[in-house]
């Protein structure tokens, strides 16, 4: 049964539709990345309105959203903030980084070395910084918005199998089609400023306390334990795929867990079924995956292990 919360979340995408064409998909995930409490990795070519996705959903959230555009020169405390002496005070203290935010949009992620790309580890996993050996909790709700280049575009950098493990999701964002880019060139031809949210009629239909309740309600959305059983049968098939060097760990299968748990609470069920699963497994698992090099050499993707797995594993009734 779906509740009024459930609609407003509704609402969300369409705030987001006004900003951006064709992308319902990313919408839905970054909104169930929202309600499971993770991070979101977001990969496409240039220009096809990645920062301005998750610049829209921000606004329409009422959520705090900061940018931190990732060059081969940034360093670590270009994001977590440092200690800077106070020369009246006689004294250092500490100013905040961009990541004291709620959404951190981390542009182009691989285009910083890995030094810099692990800063966000312990701000991702325990939502708090150390800065001079003291720990600074990060503001509620918090997540880390990470674009992507494709990684065979020049100058970036591979992202370490740890860091891409603590992303909930990886959405991918493609070219749109003719219908949706002629519609793209309509709304810039009629005035239409990807730098002016309110101009283009997105508005805020919900707040951070909103988004609590969604994700307290979230968390008591129920699992079978034939459910249970089946997320961690897909888990485990990915680790003896002949295609497949490092399968999905545990971390994988409660990532999968949590991001279905929050697309059925979307869909109006107070239980996950297998089609809930079945819907997140390809974003939740793509990125998990490490593949031997004869299978790239062959054209096999991550994408086709995971649904090769999905066809494989018996499905509860």
């Amino acid at each position: 049964m779906t509740s009024d919360l459930q609609q407003t979340f509704s609402r969300v995408r369409v705030e987001v539709g006004k900003a951006v064409v064709a992308q319902d998909g990313a919408v839905t995930g970054l909104i169930v990345t929202l309600l499971a409490q993770g991070h979101v990795l977001l990969e496409g070519v240039p220009g096809v309105a990645k920062t301005l996705l998750v610049r829209a959903l921000g606004h329409s959230m009422s959520l705090d959203t900061s940018r931190v555009q990732f060059t081969p020169d940034l360093m670590p405390g270009d994001i977590t903030g440092s200690l800077v002496y106070d020369a009246k005070a006689g004294e250092f203290e500490f100013r905040p980084g961009p990541v004291f935010t709620n959404v951190l949009l981390a542009d182009e992620i691989n285009r910083t070395p890995p030094k810099t790309q692990s800063a966000l580890l312990e701000a991702m996993e325990e939502r708090q910084v150390s800065v001079d050996g003291v720990g600074r909790p990060l503001p509620t709700p918090f997540i880390v918005a990470a674009t992507m280049n494709p990684i065979e575009y020049e100058g970036t950098y591979t992202l370490p199998e740890a860091q891409l493990d603590r992303f909930l999701m990886k959405l991918t964002l493609d070219l749109p089609p003719r219908d949706a880019e002629v519609e793209v060139l309509g709304r810039h031809a009629a005035g239409f400023s990807p730098r002016d949210l309110r101009a283009a009629g997105v508005t805020p239909v919900l707040g951070p306390d909103d988004l609590a309740r969604a994700q307290a309600e979230v968390g008591r959305v129920g699992a079978s334990p034939d459910v249970l059983a089946y997320i961690v049968d897909l888990a485990r098939a990915t680790r003896e795929s002949p295609s497949v060097v490092v399968g999905v760990s545990p971390r994988g299968s409660t990532a999968l867990l949590a991001a279905a748990k929050a697309w059925a609470w979307l869909t109006g069920f107070d239980r996950i079924t297998p089609d809930h699963v079945q819907a997140m497994a390809l974003p939740v698992l793509r990125h998990r995956l490490k593949l031997r090099p004869e299978a790239e050499l062959e054209g096999v993707d991550a994408d086709s292990v995971v649904r090769s797995v999905l066809q494989q594993v018996r499905v509860p009734i």
